[in-house]
């Protein structure tokens, strides 16, 4: 299922969500595509399934949530109706959510086999509760599980790790006669990665296309904050700490202000060919920061 996974690697680095929040996730927790367009969807994260135990707001962008969509009509609808059709949840233990009620507190109102009637509150729902959620689709039970197995059953969080283990491995046998270290990636460096460009972007926003004076800058970070704490309300992370030493240690010692100076223009979007060069340049002066152009040129 490849457009499975390839979805799941954009969603962990598009809005940088862990892999326990992102494998998680419930079809009615997808931001939807909407006609009107716009470039990010805004989704929340379960306050059961975080590993601060809050709720939280992500911001997922167009092509990822397209990706989504694509893969919830595909793959996913496949293995749904092969597993409907040889009868593979026929005796599954399940909660078959029959209606939701609530907008702030949404609540998901379910009967079992049994006929025992409950109700669950979303953000309150664990990631053993929520394997149990299906609904009643127009051939039979469908898994509210976002993720899907070729069984048609939810796949656990823990699996995705297996999955990005055997996209390393290929990688490195294909690209072993052009490279000695091939890169690699783990689901985990998917957020640092999210973390390191919104940090160059806010900064480019904030000292640049908004055309702010040093005073003007100063009023606005005291309403607003500064880049380090937007992206730390993005990763969720209780402490400033975390951020800065743990998540961005590879650029904290960098001057990003004056290497955006060098290769940002003044007003107007960003250019791909310039962050391109600005991230070629952090790759050479950081360490743990991967340039996949230079890492492939023959040696």
């Amino acid at each position: 299922m490849a457009d499975r996974n390839a979805a799941f690697a954009d969603l962990l680095f598009s809005p940088g969500v862990r892999l326990a929040e992102g494998a998680s996730l419930l079809t009615v927790e997808v931001p939807r595509l909407q006609l009107e367009g716009g470039r990010h969807y805004a989704g929340r994260l379960a306050r059961a399934v975080t590993k601060s135990k809050r709720a939280r707001t992500f911001y997922a962008s167009s092509v990822v949530v397209g990706e989504i969509e694509g893969y919830v009509e595909s793959s996913r609808a496949r293995v749904v109706r092969r597993a409907q059709a040889t009868g593979r949840y026929d005796g599954l233990r399940m909660r078959l959510v029959t209606h939701e009620t609530g907008r702030h507190r949404r609540l998901l109102h379910w009967r079992d086999r049994d006929g025992v009637v409950g109700r669950t509150s979303l953000t309150e729902a664990t990631v053993e509760e929520r394997m149990l959620l299906f609904i009643d689709g127009p051939d039979g039970p469908e898994p509210l599980w976002l993720w899907l197995n070729e069984s048609g059953l939810p796949f656990r969080p823990a699996s995705w790790e297996n999955v990005f283990r055997a996209a390393n491995e290929r990688c490195e046998t294909v690209l072993e006669a052009l490279s000695s270290q091939p890169p690699f990636c783990t689901p985990h460096m998917a957020r640092h990665s999210f973390a390191l460009v919104m940090l160059v972007v806010l900064n480019h926003v904030m000292d640049r296309r908004m055309g702010l004076t040093p005073e003007e800058r100063r009023d606005f970070r005291l309403l607003y904050g500064d880049p380090w704490r937007m992206v730390q309300d993005l990763l969720g992370h209780a402490q400033m700490e975390t951020t800065k030493h743990i998540y961005l240690a590879p650029v904290a010692d960098l001057q990003l202000r004056s290497l955006l100076a060098d290769y940002v223009p003044a007003g107007g979007p960003v250019p791909e060919e310039e962050l391109t060069s600005l991230f070629a340049r952090l790759a050479r002066e950081s360490e743990g920061i991967q340039d996949l152009a230079e890492q492939l040129v023959a040696e």
